[in-house]
């Protein structure tokens, strides 16, 4: 249970990553079937199996989250507040949770008959499992202005529904749907209802934010209005590739090959970013609206100081000046008999502040492999060019990197520090800290042998833009269990683009290798992830904790 604490926050945000992600498809291909495929006559029939299939294990996968966030969040708060399991149940975000299994479980199934008419009665659970999720959000819990923000709120979970959630089906319906006019007219009338969901959920996003964030100095200053402002980035991604898609279908070009199979491309990279934006909304909910924090806002002076460019520090400081581990502080305290202050989060270790030899540690290791990045990215650069062929060897460096990473990450930690091996994935950190390691590690080997052509496999080609996108996304939710709020907020400020640049870079490489040879755009994208790594390597070298 202590180690279920120490991790419930990183925890929190995946359950309800989970719960967004399941809820919009479920709804999303809801919507699609009574919707864009039913009317005047048109029903493709070999669309209806693989499309019920979709929003039956959606609706599946949306009641087993809701069950797992349900017990967590019940378990967590019997055992930091002593109650009994009927008093947790009784709270609202349990009843809440129970109307959603109900609904989700509903759909799931749902009778045959009613699936083969596209019954309009299969949106009823749909919104109450929407409503459950906007009574669990930020908009219900406020005193001012509810009922405008809940309108809000539920605009803005229908509208991702219809447009992200969408979007799978879309894909379905361009893949096995083979009578060409029918397979237009279904790409007409989704683009249309995307773009009114674009407009509306632009509005919706826009009218939240005027409440939640407030004030310029809260979108920069606090953690929810960085994660407002990464949503803002991914949703004009989102709106990019989605204008891709739309000159694709005013030209009428889902008649064609090569324009149904970029139609199909931009939308899975668009299905990508969709889910970004999620995961960030999920970040969002997990955090205190950045108009109620008032008090301990970083100023744009703080952030100058703390990241005006200077030199990256390439020299480490001795092991013996970094500061015990939290664990073991809190053991030596509790032998002495010195009474341990109350963790920030429960669960959380022992909190001590860093020490200069802690900092410069941490510089060191963040400088160098800025270092890296910064080389591997010129590398790639240069292996777009027949000249350099050479340079294709540039994954072999991040091998390097995985090393260096897992001595250094966590010097408190088996191998150098006092805490095994095992113990130590106790800590939210470090398990973060760990599975991006294997993560660079399946990229470097994979990757280095789809550059030089020793594997011609076209998945194995796909699995760096993956570890890129889901790098970027491990990053987007990572935690750093201090309770310096500023100090926080500090960090946050520099891995938040990091973030952004991981999973830009993915989605690019992604269309490169998968966009038809005939689409102009390849060229382009070729040039766009070895960018973003390049400026990853610039953040990490100039990255300062002091």
């Amino acid at each position: 249970m202590v180690q279920l604490l120490g991790i419930f926050g990183f925890l929190a945000v995946l359950l309800r990553a989970a719960i967004l992600c399941f809820q919009t498809l479920m709804v999303g291909g809801s919507i699609f079937l009574t919707t864009i495929t039913s009317s005047d006559g048109l029903r493709p029939e070999e669309l209806k199996r693989p499309a019920w299939k979709l929003i039956r294990w959606s609706a599946a996968g949306l009641a087993a989250s809701h069950v797992f966030f349900l017990l967590t969040n019940s378990m967590i708060l019997i055992y930091t507040a002593d109650l009994a399991w009927g008093e947790a149940l009784g709270a609202n975000f349990a009843i809440a949770g129970m109307v959603a299994i109900v609904a989700a479980l509903a759909i799931a199934l749902w009778p045959r008959a009613w699936r083969e008419s596209a019954n309009l009665l299969v949106l009823v659970p749909c919104e109450l499992a929407l409503g459950a999720t906007v009574v669990t959000s930020h908009s219900f819990s406020r005193m001012e202005d509810r009922g405008v923000l809940v309108g809000l709120t539920a605009l803005h979970y229908l509208t991702t529904a219809s447009w992200i959630g969408g979007l799978p089906y879309l894909l379905l319906a361009m893949k096995r749907v083979t009578e060409p006019g029918t397979r237009l007219r279904i790409s007409q009338r989704f683009s249309r209802m995307a773009q009114v969901s674009v407009a509306v959920l632009f509005l919706a996003g826009f009218g939240m934010s005027l409440v939640y964030v407030g004030s310029w100095s809260a979108l920069y200053g606090t953690s929810y209005g960085i994660m407002v402002g990464t949503k803002v980035v991914f949703f004009c991604c989102l709106v990019l590739v989605g204008a891709a898609n739309y000159y694709i279908v005013k030209g009428a070009g889902t008649n064609s090959t090569t324009g149904t199979l970029s139609l199909i491309r931009f939308g899975e990279v668009e299905i990508g970013f969709g889910l970004a934006v999620i995961l960030t909304a999920a970040s969002l909910t997990s955090q205190p609206p950045g108009a109620d924090l008032t008090e301990d806002r970083v100023t744009l002076h703080e952030i100058w100081v703390r990241y005006a460019p200077r030199m990256p520090r390439f020299t480490s400081p001795p092991l013996q000046d970094i500061s015990p581990s939290g664990k073991e502080m809190r053991r030596k305290l509790v032998a002495a008999g010195v009474r341990v202050p109350a963790a920030f989060l429960p669960g959380q270790t022992f909190y001590h502040p860093d020490l200069p030899g802690d900092i410069a540690w941490s510089e060191y290791n963040h400088n160098w492999s800025g270092m890296i990045v910064f080389l591997m990215g010129i590398l790639a650069l240069l292996s777009r060019s027949r000249y350099f062929s050479w340079a294709k060897v540039w994954p072999l460096m991040f091998l390097g990197m995985a090393v260096f990473l897992f001595l250094r990450a966590d010097p408190e930690n088996w191998p150098l520090g006092p805490n095994g091996f095992w113990e130590s994935f106790g800590e939210a950190d470090v398990l973060q800290h760990r599975a991006a390691v294997l993560l660079i590690i399946v990229f470097a080997i994979f990757q280095y042998l789809v550059e030089t052509n020793r594997l011609r496999s076209h998945a194995a080609a796909l699995v760096f833009p993956g570890v890129c996108a889901i790098g970027g996304i491990v990053l987007l939710t990572h935690m750093h269990a201090i309770t310096n709020i500023k100090e926080e907020m500090l960090i946050e400020l520099s891995h938040t683009p990091l973030a952004i640049c991981g999973i830009i870079a993915g989605w690019a490489r992604w269309l490169e290798l998968r966009l038809p040879t005939e689409n102009k755009v390849r060229k382009y994208l070729a040039w766009v992830w070895p960018v973003c790594f390049i400026f990853v390597g610039l953040l990490l070298m100039d990255y300062h904790e002091a």
